[in-house]
């Protein structure tokens, strides 16, 4: 016991010496009622159990959070998955979000820019600009990105099949704008893994696809140090209909096969993996959330350290952003949803999360209103600045319910890393349809339990209100975007140097054909106004295309 004791200690005293070392808000953390709260509260007595499986924020294995004094120092990043018509319309939605004290900003895309076609592409009629915004070339990330410098601002892109041409559109308007890449900071979703399991946006097979993002993984490695090659994304498993274990186990696999990729390719563990970030789902199982998270960050730490070999503090550390869940939102009662949001941003608070996006109450029935997104914001900065729930580090740490289920979390997770490595790996699984089955079966018992009124939920099952009309304004994307952004693409088309694209274009092929990185000559080919379509079509030459098998 007595050893158990000064480890404690130990550890107690470097969290002081990081947790005064660390920045501070300027900010009352106080009660309403003037009571003094510390940064941090721990066991006057641990049991062994604590220095192994929880410590202090900011210490290994991370249960408790990454940084030492959480949001004393720093709140999380604000975001609002935005992006709908055309570049200008989203560029003027962005302006107004960061108007509003939005500090990040996370691009929505369209369906055919998310699957790799350009407007006019028949797969393509009456679907541009409507889930998200059309970009095409650098033409549109120029207008996407007018008056907003890059180097100031951190931008998510959720894209996953064509990402590596999102990211060098972006490289180069960047460029375009003199912001050195090494200033570039955000985060690329890029995690082609999760699209086989559920998201179903892909484009090249599974092997050619972990080919393009190594090559990315080692571009970013050596020129944008402070960019997120990749966001290992939970949240489309979780939507898909997944458990909240199968969320945290299917993600965390993910993850570790794009560092044993890495490894593979040559690099160092520690050049890159502090650079992968993760994206997590926050659903409305209060609890089970918090513990998803806080599992989530012992498990990875633990992995890092003791079975990829990695060094470096940084690299064991998840850092992860978290959207509320699409999937719980109803049509029905619509207002509902803001509290909803409510609650499951102030889990992902809870659970420690570095970024956070809360839905707007009408984005089940299209892409958010102005309004509905303001009052999504507001939502999160309520957490923030009126709740008190950032004013101390962790504070569910120690709570028995808590603390049972975050080790319920890590023993699931641990079961799925067993049945998967049984059967060869993720790309193996993915090939069996392992993941889609286990996903459809927690999908189909969960609808079981709601169609039976065994799970309520409010307005739909229970608590409905008949004859309900919806009064809420809802947003309306015109055809008008479609015609706007085929116009602007037959106008780049006759006015850029269509020799010297088709040139960039060769020099993509040979680059998938020869193993050279491909990034290089995809971002010369984007500064040609070559389109997203032409260079998807460059790269099928040579990887093809992939058709998933029946599962059932």
């Amino acid at each position: 016991m007595s050893e158990q004791l000064d480890l404690f200690e130990k550890q107690k005293q470097i969290w002081k010496q990081e947790a005064s070392k660390a920045s501070t808000r300027d900010y009352d953390f106080n009660t309403l009622s003037g009571e003094e709260l510390d940064e941090l509260y721990f066991p006057d007595n641990p049991d062994e159990s604590y220095s192994t499986e929880l410590g202090f924020p900011g210490q290994y294995p991370y249960t408790r959070g990454v940084h030492a004094n959480m949001y004393r120092g720093k709140l999380w990043t604000k975001r609002q998955f935005a992006g709908f018509g055309t570049p200008k319309e989203t560029n003027e939605r962005y302006h107004f979000l960061l108007a509003q004290g939005q500090t990040g900003l996370s691009v929505a895309f369209d369906m055919p820019t998310l699957m790799g076609y350009d407007p006019g592409h028949e797969f393509t009629i009456g679907e541009v600009g409507k889930c998200g915004v059309s970009v095409a070339s650098l033409k549109d990330m120029e207008t996407l990105f007018e008056g907003i410098n890059l180097g100031e601002i951190s931008v998510s892109q959720t894209i996953n099949g064509p990402s590596v041409i999102l990211l060098a559109f972006y490289i180069a308007e960047a460029d375009k704008q003199g912001v050195p890449r090494s200033m570039l900071r955000g985060t690329l979703q890029n995690d082609i893994l999760k699209e086989f399991i559920a998201q179903k946006e892909w484009i090249f097979p599974p092997e050619p696809s972990m080919r393009v993002i190594t090559d990315m993984m080692q571009f970013c490695t050596e020129e944008m140090p402070q960019y997120n090659t990749i966001s290992i994304s939970g949240y489309h498993i979780r939507e898909a209909g997944s458990t909240a274990a199968q969320e945290l186990a299917f993600t965390l696999a993910d993850g570790f096969t794009y560092v044993e990729y890495g490894i593979k390719a040559g690099m160092d563990v520690d050049s890159f993996a502090p650079r992968l970030s993760f994206f997590f789902n926050s659903h409305l199982d209060f609890f089970e959330e918090i513990a998803k998270f806080r599992a989530a960050r012992r498990i990875w730490a633990k992995r890092m350290k003791n079975k990829y070999g990695a060094k470096d503090p940084r690299s064991w550390k998840l850092r992860f952003h978290t959207q509320t869940a699409g999937c719980s939102l109803t049509a029905q009662q619509p207002e509902n949803n803001i509290a909803r949001t409510s609650f499951q941003g102030l889990a992902a608070v809870l659970g420690g999360t570095q970024s956070l996006h809360t839905n707007s109450m009408d984005e089940t029935l299209a892409l958010p209103s102005q309004k509905a997104a303001e009052i999504a914001l507001r939502t999160q900065q309520l957490i923030a600045f009126e709740t008190g729930v950032a004013n101390v580090a962790d504070p569910l740490g120690g709570s028995w319910f808590v603390e049972s289920l975050t080790n319920t979390m890590e023993d699931h997770a641990e079961e799925y890393f067993k049945q998967i490595d049984e059967l060869g790996g993720v790309i193996p699984a993915i090939e069996a349809g392992f993941f889609q089955r286990e996903i459809a079966k927690s999908a189909s018992d969960y609808q079981r339990l709601v169609d039976s009124k065994k799970r309520l939920v409010v307005g739909l099952n229970e608590f409905v209100k008949e004859g309900e009309v919806i009064d809420i304004p809802i947003l309306e994307i015109s055809a008008e975007a479609e015609k706007t952004q085929l116009d602007a693409l037959k106008s780049l088309r006759s006015q850029r140097d269509n020799g010297k694209v088709h040139t960039s274009l060769e020099k993509v092929t040979e680059a998938c054909q020869n193993g050279t990185n491909i990034m290089p000559p995809i971002i010369e080919a984007a500064k040609q106004y070559a389109t997203l379509g032409e260079i998807v079509d460059a790269m099928k030459q040579v990887f093809g295309e992939w058709q998933e098998s029946s599962i059932f």
